[in-house]
Parts: structure tokens; C-alpha cells; sequence
């Protein structure tokens, strides 16, 4: 639709040499200068398209007048703006010709100008809206008064022939698009808000409630909380003229000579508001007290949700004349709390606008992020001070959701009413209802043709044919029937059923699916999910025949000692037995991408063709608790310490942290442990190593560049040790190596990737090294035994257990293998030492892992001692290393057990017992090492000891 505006004449004007200049939306036109006179006449016809009756037309004077230099300058004289419901409303939707006042905006009054015009829409533009709220500059009497008088109307409708006739030739203006990007221009300067803030708020809410909340920026976020206030009363906390929040934040923050502007009105293609406020920040160890300058915008305000750019310049700190802060507070509403008040969601985010390109940049952007950092810490405190700040946990509200799915939960009779419902069956049970009354009111007829007594045999093909029908709808009910009992005793024991145990409980509520997608365009749908996460499974009930299910069901999984990583999720469909049921998408989790709030009601779109192509999405809601709290932590590290051979120790709240922080990991990711080391790429780049409970992380900072990744311990399919090197600078090397497809996230920080695709990771420069390498193998071979591999182990630890005579009940307490078996002393020795500092070399501290890397073990990790059942005072380990290429040609792993116990009951001395398992040694399932180390008191020397050691082979086959 169409806008015609005439612009006719302006009288009474104080200067010469002027013209007008119109804006509606993005559209800009302008008349041509009128010199030497202070009565202008113009009338010219102007067309602009019209999108929102809501606009308004802005009218613009200017005086233009000749500079020094044979530039043209102008000055703004006045303006008037005309909103389009005016237009609209008015018969025929023309407004007569009409004299208006023009307004100063840089003194808020009003000057005894007038100029004149009309504007006039097409008849058939019968879809404006003639309900249109005022603009706040013309609302309430703020802005221009419109005048009409009956005499000058007369008088111009007398012109406006002659002006018709006359400019017939005259060529139309066309309406000309304005960059968007230009902000500088003569419209967008401020009108006075002479309202309060409470009406200028309210008075946004029609122009902004359909633009959406933008995107937060893309330096990061500062700030993420959630408070029990409205949305409206926390935007007035923080954004009112004279609030008190304001003076106690500037206080707590040493700034001084606080000049707070008011709220104005900046016209653009949307009336928002904005404010100036100036202030001197002040003095740090780094940078002297500077004067700041914020311009605060609203560029979202409906009432609910708001949304306020804020641009600080500061000029007078070095290089601040090339770039300014630009933070961006989005208010929005949060969850409905359980008392029924409101909450709302405050996230400020923040990005460093250059003007200019420079080297700094790197450093510039660092100091920003490390004063915001400090800055939004003390913002934070003061307002949990004033407010109730809210856990995004207790929102979630578990307990409350999971029972109101519950409730929603249909019977089998609802399920076997709506399923059977429909024209087959019903067909079916009108046909035998037929034949049954048919039979029943039928004499019996003579036997005749083939029949026998007894035998009716269908006398017509009609009946012959209305039998086979018959015969085939009761094989369709049958296998109807047949389908249906199958699908509801898939439904199994999963569903409703509590978790047992203590540690880490994972909860999934299965809500819904939409779109899902059939392999057989001509076969009804049959649902179900099936979800498996650290080697357990949960099935969901079949939900027959449709493509958007509704399950609203609970599955639980067993307690777990690790925190789970992901869950996997497949989605099937039934169709008889589970061999033939086909995969219509799947999809994967990971609990350290998504927060609590992210995951208590997440929809996850599924992977594979037919998903993929449908669009095909689960709605979910997963809960990950610890019932145990720290005491769950306390048991994993203790058994991590049996592995490691070391002591791990919890890492305090804060250091936790900051390392959730760092990464970007939900609250219940632990630390075990971090180190210092390079990692290896083109260049090498100095960092720390973090290990905790399910990820591999690696941070460094240099010179600003920073380096972040981290993958899970799932992820990682070998570990690899390279000896020294004069490229690895005489240090060796711990390459991690990742299954393929995965860790993709982290390939920034991989060195190469191999010819099957798989990224490898290269780390080196430990402090040291042994240490490192036998706790990243120890919590790598824990983690992946924890998931679908644990069984393989139990049942290859079982087999071997058989195999080994010292392993076996029987066997154990007694030791009769190797006491019996036929063995030779190979070292005998006199140390002037007394028995328990030579028994250290077997208690599995730092004495025993030097000794046994010397002698050419690597990764050396041994579990500590424990009793014998049933057997007083034999006490048994396990141990595990790996030979290096001097001592084994083949290298190869040796897993071996240990048992100790006194000589004679008595201080004499100990007796040790060793069985070892060679592995990847040829003809190593032949025959097993039997090692005797037996030390004892000497007799030579009151603190001296008598060590001899004993080999044998037991030979298996």
C-alpha cells in the first residue's frame, strides 16, 4: 500500500533558504530549497509504501545555508511527527489540508511555525487497522498539537486546484531506502520524555512486542541468574531514574562524580528510549582513575521481557580511542515457583567493539574480560544482597514433574479402546454377528453333492467368497490381537521402577515424539525408544500406530559409581519380534554440553535418513542426582586410588569451581587431578592438563591466545608412550589417541590424524612423567570397564582367575602351587637394613614405583593389600605393568598376584608369593611365572636383614 503526502506551504518563519524533508520507516524524501522568502511555497506530492499502520510520518525543516568553503550546511529548524492512524481513520482515509506547529527537540518547546500539507491513502487499502495507539511525542499532549481550522482549509482547498493544474508535469518523488546501518542522522536525536519511566515503558510495549529477544553477544557471558522478582520490577531495580541499586553499586565500586542523563526519546524505525550517564571509574593497579561514558538503550521493552544495550566508551585508558564495551542485559521471564510468584531470568553478555584494527587487540579483549569479570562480581553479590536468587535444580522441580506425568498416564483399556476402534474390527464382528444369526434362523438343508453328514459345504460362489472374506478379516483381528499383546508386554518392568542402590541415579522422563518417521510409507508406525547409558538399558512402552507418541513415562537406571558422560537413545519400530524391529533414528546426550535447567526439558532432534528428512525430535526430560553427595565422590576416588597407586585427594569447592567454569561443565563434574605440560602441534604450547571424572581437558593462555578442549574418557581408544627424542627435547611423549568420529569438538587441538580418521593428541614435558602416565592409564582403563566392556573383563578376569592356581579359593590360602612347584634361588643378599624398610618395596608407595621403573616397568600401578577371606593374616594384590624393549623384545603387559604373610607367626620375618601373567608373549597361555621372595632377620647384625628370591615356571600345557 500507498502514502501520498502533499507538502504545500510554511509562513511566519524567522530565517530564509529552506526546505522539508519526510521519513516514514526507512524511506527518506526531501522537497527542494525555497530562497529568499519566509512565507516558502513548495507544493510538491511525495509516495512512500506503507508496511505498519502504526508508524508515523516525520516532517522534518531545515535551514540551508552556504559554509566557507562552498559546502552546504544545515540546521534543523523544526519538526512535526504525523501519525498514519490519523490518515486511516478519516473518511475517503484522506486528512484534509492542515496547518501544523512545529516542534524544537533540542528545547522540548514548541516555536510559532506552522507549514502545511495532506496526506491521502488509496481507497482500497482496506486492511489498515483503525485502532492504533499514539506515538509517546504525540500522546498525552506531549507532542505537537494538531490545528484544524475550518477558514484555512477553505482558503487552501481553493489553491489545491491551481496547484493540481499546474504540477501535472510535475515527476514524483519516489520514496528512497536509507542504509540501515547509518545512525547518524537528523531524525535520531532525542525528544525530552516528559512522562515517567513507569508510562515510557508502557508506552514501548505495543511497538516492541513483536520484535524478539536478540542473541546474546558473542564475547561471553558475565552473568546468568535467576531471581524470585518479576521481569518489570527487575528492570525497574536496575534501569529507574535515581535507583537506589545504582548509588549502592557505584559506591562498592569506587565511582565517582555519577551524572545520571534522562530517559529520551530516539526516533529510528522503532521508538525506544535511551539514556546518557557519565562517570569517573576508579584507579586499579594497572590504570589510573578514567572517565566513563554509558549509553543505555532499550531496544526490547513489551512488558515481560527486556532486553538493553549498553555501549561504554572510555577514551583516557590506553588504546581506548579504538574500542568500545558493549554489554547487552536480557530480563525474561523464569519458571512459575511453587508458591505462585514470579521469577525472572537475568543474563548479561558482553563483546568488545573495535573501530579500528590494532595489535592489542588480543590484550585489549583479555583485560576487558578480567575487569568485567571483577566488576559483574561485585554486581552479582549486591544483588543477592537485595534479592532471593533461585537454583536452577529446584526449578526443575523434579519431583513435581515427574508426578504430573504419572497422572497422565493412560490404561490398557483406553489404549485396547482406541487401537481397536476402527473399520476392520468393526467389519469383522458385524460379519460374525451375521453368520451367527444366519446359522441360527438357517434350517438344515439336504445333503447334496459332495456333503456328507455333518459337512455344509458352501453351496454358491457368493458364499464361497463371502467365507474367504470372513476367514481373511479374522486373520487380520488375530493378528491385531496378537500384535497388541506383544506390544504391551515389551512395556516389561522398566517403566515405574525405582533405582536401586547408592551413587549416581539417572532419571529419564520420556515425554513425546513428533514426526517420526516410517521406513515403509504403507506400514503404520509402532514406537519405542530404547535408551542404554554406561552398558544399561531401559525400554520404553510401544505406542501403536502413530508418528507423534505420547508416552509420558519414567525409566530409572541403577545407581552407578562413575558419573555417566552420555546416554544413548534409539527410537524402533515394533513390529513383532525385536530381531526384526528397525531403527528409525537415534541420537546421543552428553550430560557436559547441557546445564540442569537445559536438560529438565530438552527436545533433541534424531540422526539417520529417514529422521533426518522428517524432521523427527523426542522430547525428554533427564534428571543425573547423587544421592549420596560427597560420600559417593569420596568412595570413587578411593577405589581411582587402588588403581593409580597414589593418594587422591577432593579438590576444594573452589578449585571445582573454577574448573566447571573453565570448561563450561555442569556443577557435578569433579577435578581428580591437573598438570603442567606442552601440548604438541605445529608449535608447542605451554598449559595444564586437568583429569577428572569423565573428561581429558586441556587449557592454555598465551599472550592472550587461548587454547580449550576436552574430550571423554569414552572417546579414547589407546594410549601410546613414545620414548625420549631430540624432537620431543629428550622427553618423552604420551600420545592419546581417540576412536574414530570422535572428540571432534577438541580436533583443534590434535597434532594429526591417522589414516583411519582418528585424531591423535601428543603431550609431553610432565614434571613427571611416570606419574602422570600411570594415573591417566589407571582412570582410562577404569572408565572404559565401566561401560559395555565390563563384562568381557569379569569374564576374562574369571577365566584367567581359573588358570592360575594362586587366584582360586582354594589355592589362595594355602599357596600349595607354588609352594610345591619346583623353584631355584636367583638373588641372595645380606642387607644392612632392618625387614620393614625392605618391606616398603611392596606397600605400594613412591619406594616401590621408583624401584620397579627402573628396573624396566612401565605404567606401574598396584591395588593395596588386602585380606585373604577365611585365612588370617594372608594378605593379597593385584599388580600390572609393562616391560620396555630392553627388557622384553616383545614388550608386552604383566599382570601379576601377590600374597604376604609372616614368617612362623612371628617377627622373623615375611614370605611373598607372586603368579605372573605374561601377555602377548609367545606361547604365553602355556605356562605361568612363580616368584618366592623371602625376607627374614639376619644373623650377622642386630638391624640387618637376609633377602632371597626364588623362581619357578609352571607349566599349563
Amino acid at each position: 500500500m500507498r502514502l501520498y503526502v502533499y507538502v504545500l506551504q510554511a509562513k511566519d518563519l524567522a530565517i530564509h533558504d529552506t526546505y522539508v524533508k519526510l521519513q516514514l520507516g526507512r524511506f527518506k524524501s526531501k522537497t527542494k530549497t525555497s530562497s529568499n522568502t519566509s512565507n516558502p511555497v513548495w507544493n510538491e506530492e511525495f509516495v512512500f509504501r506503507v508496511h505498519d499502520v502504526g508508524d508515523q510520518l516525520l516532517v522534518s525543516l531545515f535551514h540551508q545555508h552556504d559554509s566557507a568553503f562552498f559546502n552546504a550546511s544545515k540546521d534543523l529548524v523544526g519538526r512535526v511527527a504525523v501519525p498514519l492512524y490519523l490518515v486511516s481513520d478519516q473518511q475517503n482515509q484522506t486528512l484534509p489540508p492542515t496547518w501544523f506547529s512545529l516542534h524544537k527537540p533540542n528545547t522540548g518547546k514548541f516555536i510559532n511555525q506552522e507549514s502545511g500539507g495532506y496526506c491521502s491513502l488509496p481507497e482500497d487499502c482496506n486492511h489498515f487497522e483503525s485502532t492504533c495507539k499514539l506515538s509517546q511525542d504525540i500522546f498525552n499532549a506531549k507532542a505537537p498539537c494538531l490545528k484544524i481550522t475550518k477558514g484555512i482549509v477553505k482558503t487552501i482547498a481553493g489553491q489545491l486546484e491551481k496547484v493540481f493544474n499546474k504540477n501535472k508535469e510535475n515527476s514524483r518523488t519516489n520514496d528512497s531506502p536509507s542504509d540501515l546501518s547509518s545512525t547518524v542522522s537528523d531524525h535520531e536525536e532525542g525528544h525530552s520524555c516528559d512522562c515517567s519511566f513507569e508510562e515510557a515503558i508502557e508506552s514501548m510495549q505495543l511497538e516492541h512486542n513483536e520484535h524478539d529477544v536478540p542473541e546474546n553477544l558473542e564475547g561471553g557471558i558475565v552473568l546468568d541468574q535467576m531471581y524470585a522478582l518479576s521481569p518489570y520490577d527487575l528492570n525497574k531495580l536496575l534501569f529507574a531514574p535515581d535507583s537506589q541499586f545504582r548509588k549502592d553499586l557505584a559506591q562498592l565500586q569506587g565511582a565517582t562524580d555519577v551524572q545520571e542523563g534522562p530517559w529520551t526519546w530516539k526516533s529510528g524505525e522503532v521508538l525506544c528510549l535511551t539514556r546518557v550517564i557519565t562517570y569517573t571509574k576508579s584507579a586499579t593497579k594497572l590504570v589510573k582513575a578514567v572517565k566513563a561514558t554509558e549509553e543505555q538503550t532499550y531496544i526490547k521493552a513489551n512488558g515481560q521481557e527486556f532486553a538493553i544495550l549498553v555501549s561504554v566508551s572510555t577514551p583516557e585508558v590506553p588504546y581506548g580511542s579504538t574500542f568500545n564495551i558493549e554489554l547487552l542485559y536480557k530480563i525474561m521471564p523464569g519458571p512459575e515457583l511453587q508458591t505462585g510468584e514470579e521469577s525472572c531470568h537475568l543474563i548479561v553478555s558482553w563483546r568488545v567493539n573495535f573501530h579500528q584494527s590494532t595489535m592489542m587487540r588480543s590484550m585489549i579483549e583479555g583485560g576487558v574480560k578480567q575487569g568485567l569479570k571483577e566488576s559483574f562480581d561485585q554486581f552479582s553479590n549486591l544483588l543477592a544482597q537485595n534479592l532471593k536468587t533461585l537454583d536452577l535444580m529446584e526449578l526443575s522441580d523434579k519431583d513435581h514433574m515427574l508426578s504430573a506425568l504419572q497422572s497422565e498416564h493412560q490404561s490398557d483399556w483406553e489404549l485396547a479402546i482406541e487401537y481397536f476402534w476402527n473399520f476392520t474390527v468393526v467389519l469383522t464382528i458385524f460379519m460374525v454377528l451375521f453368520f451367527m444369526v444366519h446359522v441360527l434362523l438357517c434350517d438344515s438343508s439336504q445333503v447334496q453333492g459332495l456333503e456328507i453328514d455333518g459337512l455344509d459345504l458352501p453351496d454358491r460362489f457368493g458364499e464361497l467368497i463371502t467365507s474367504g472374506i470372513l476367514v481373511l478379516l479374522l486373520q487380520r483381528v488375530y493378528n491385531m490381537v496378537s500384535h497388541f499383546i506383544q506390544a504391551r508386554l515389551q512395556r516389561g518392568s522398566d517403566h515405574g521402577v525405582k533405582a536401586q542402590g547408592d551413587g549416581w541415579v539417572l532419571t529419564v522422563a520420556l515425554i513425546e515424539g513428533a514426526n517420526l518417521a516410517s521406513l515403509d510409507s504403507t506400514n503404520d508406525l509402532d514406537p519405542y525408544v530404547v535408551f542404554t547409558c554406561n552398558g544399561k538399558t531401559r525400554t520404553s512402552s510401544v505406542k501403536l500406530q502413530t508418528h507423534d507418541p505420547q508416552w509420558n513415562e519414567i525409566l530409572e537406571f541403577d545407581a552407578m559409581e562413575e558419573p555417566p558422560s552420555v546416554l544413548d537413545v534409539e527410537v524402533f519400530d515394533f513390529d513383532g519380534p525385536f530381531d526384526q524391529a528397525a531403527s528409525l533414528g537415534h541420537t546421543e546426550i552428553n550430560f557436559l554440553k547441557h546445564t540442569s535447567a537445559e536438560l529438565s526439558n530438552l527436545w533433541i532432534s534424531l540422526e539417520g535418513k529417514p529422521a533426518q528428512t522428517s524432521q523427527s525430535k523426542l522430547h525428554l526430560r533427564v534428571f543425573l542426582d547423587n544421592n549420596k553427595g560427597v560420600e559417593t565422590i569420596k568412595e570413587y576416588l578411593t577405589k581411582m586410588e587402588k588403581e593409580v597407586g597414589k593418594k587422591l585427594n577432593l579438590r576444594s569447592p573452589h578449585k571445582n569451581s573454577t574448573f566447571q567454569k573453565l570448561f563450561g561443565l555442569p556443577p557435578e563434574e569433579f577435578l581428580i587431578s591437573d598438570f603442567t605440560c606442552y601440548l604438541r602441534r605445529k608449535l608447542p604450547v605451554q598449559g595444564r592438563l586437568f583429569l577428572s571424572a569423565r573428561i581429558v581437558g586441556f587449557y592454555a593462555n598465551l599472550f592472550g591466545h587461548k587454547t580449550k578442549f576436552f574430550f571423554l574418557w569414552e572417546d579414547i581408544e589407546d594410549i601410546q608412550v613414545l620414548p625420549p627424542s631430540l624432537a620431543s627435547v629428550v622427553s618423552p611423549t604420551l600420545v592419546i589417541v581417540l576412536r574414530k568420529g570422535r572428540g571432534l569438538d577438541a580436533r583443534h587441538g590434535a597434532k594429526s590424524q591417522d589414516e583411519e580418521g582418528r585424531l591423535r593428541f601428543y603431550f609431553q614435558s610432565f614434571a613427571s612423567f611416570n606419574e602422570t602416565s600411570r594415573t591417566i592409564m589407571a582412570l582410562w582403563r577404569t572408565r572404559t570397564s565401566a561401560t559395555d566392556q565390563k563384562e568381557e573383563i569379569a569374564e576374562f578376569v574369571q577365566h584367567e582367575q581359573e588358570e592360575i592356581p594362586i587366584v582360586t579359593e582354594e589355592v589362595t590360602g594355602s599357596v600349595v602351587d607354588v609352594e610345591n612347584t619346583k623353584m631355584s634361588k636367583i638373588y641372595t643378599a645380606e642387607l644392612p637394613i632392618c625387614i620393614t624398610s625392605v618391606m616398603e618395596m611392596f606397600d605400594g608407595g613412591e619406594m616401590e614405583h621408583k624401584i620397579m621403573e627402573k628396573s624396566g616397568c612401565l605404567n606401574y600401578a598396584a591395588t593395596s593389600w588386602e585380606q585373604v577371606k577365611c585365612k588370617s593374616g594372608v594378605y593379597e594384590r593385584r599388580v600390572c605393568y609393562k616391560f620396555n624393549r630392553h627388557v622384553s623384545i616383545f614388550g608386552g603387559e604383566v599382570t601379576s598376584t601377590q600374597q604376604k604373610y609372616r614368617i612362623a607367626n612371628g617377627d622373623v620375618g615375611w614370605i611373598v608369593n607372586e603368579v605372573m601373567l605374561l601377555h602377548d608373549v609367545p606361547f604365553s597361555d602355556h605356562f605361568r611365572v612363580q616368584l618366592r621372595y623371602q625376607i627374614e632377620k639376619s644373623s650377622l647384625a642386630r638391624n640387618a636383614c637376609k633377602c632371597d628370591a626364588y623362581i619357578g615356571i609352571k607349566w599349563l600345557k
